[in-house]
């Protein structure tokens, strides 16, 4: 098999060319996405080797919130906006505060949902960011850059640092500044992309991928799941409304309309309704 070309020097391996997909150009629609797929299956491969870095990352954060303090995920560009897209999804899943886990993007709010020109190289807004939130010992923080030397998510690090705070960091390039400055470094080995440099393929998924598998394991042992059902739930919409009736049926084996009930008068919360069944 080819090996990829090395990068230019300074440049991480994320940024090298891809020899398998030197003429994607090239290509049909259909091996062109075969090309991707195959990329992106190598993915998976890769965060599996990181599992003991994510078993201890997991311990981390556990002891982080039994203790009451909180997780703070911290990125630029496409790893801000997975972190966020994370971050989002704990509250109405495993029905935790919102301000237990959050996540700080550079630029902001406005690169959410498009590019932030320079805001990457503010090194000053990790710091700041961070400070508004009273960031301290007592806290995480998870800084994500695919090449691992983003200067947002490597100042977020060092102020974390700097504070006792446990600090993780997740990449794609080993022996990056991110890798060596996390306290614990996750790193996942995806290779060049199918378009040099663009990390929001490979990198991105790994990212994601290792982000849900440390959240969901974290709120798994944090007591917000029961067997395999969410019973942290919040019931927000109709669709989680169904499923919270779905798990109440399961655990408390009541009727549907019962399970309905319970929940309108819980305001929502599988966790309060599955309670007050209980006492029943």
């Amino acid at each position: 098999m080819a090996e990829a070309k090395k990068p230019a020097p300074g440049g991480p391996v994320t940024e090298a060319p891809n020899p398998r997909t030197r003429d994607l150009d090239r290509l049909p629609i259909a091996e062109l996405v075969s090309r991707i797929l195959d990329e992106d299956a190598r993915v998976a491969v890769a965060v599996r080797e990181t599992r003991p870095a994510i078993e201890r990352a997991c311990q981390a954060l556990v002891a982080t919130l039994e203790a009451g303090g909180r997780w703070i995920n911290l990125g630029a560009g496409t790893s801000g906006r997975i972190g966020a897209l994370d971050a989002a999804e704990i509250p109405p899943t495993f029905g935790l505060d919102p301000e237990r886990v959050q996540a700080l993007i550079a630029g902001g709010a406005p690169a959410l949902t498009g590019a932030v020109e320079g805001a990457e190289d503010d090194v000053g807004a990790a710091v700041r960011e961070l400070g508004k939130l009273a960031f301290g010992s007592g806290d995480a923080l998870v800084a994500l850059s695919a090449s691992g030397r983003t200067p947002y998510a490597l100042a977020g690090i060092e102020h974390a640092r700097g504070l006792g705070a446990r600090t993780i960091g997740i990449t794609c390039v080993p022996d990056s500044p991110l890798a060596t400055r996390a306290e614990i470094a996750i790193v996942a080995v995806v290779g060049p992309e199918v378009i040099a440099g663009s990390t929001r393929m490979k990198g991105g998924l790994a990212q994601k991928m290792i982000l849900h598998t440390l959240s969901t394991a974290v709120m798994v042992k944090l007591g917000r799941v029961q067997g395999n059902l969410m019973t942290g739930l919040r019931a927000v919409n109709t669709k989680l409304q169904e499923r919270g009736v779905r798990i109440l049926c399961e655990l408390a084996a009541v009727s549907p309309a019962e399970a309905e009930r319970a929940l309108d008068a819980a305001g929502g919360s599988v966790e309060k309704a599955l309670s007050e069944l209980g006492r029943r």
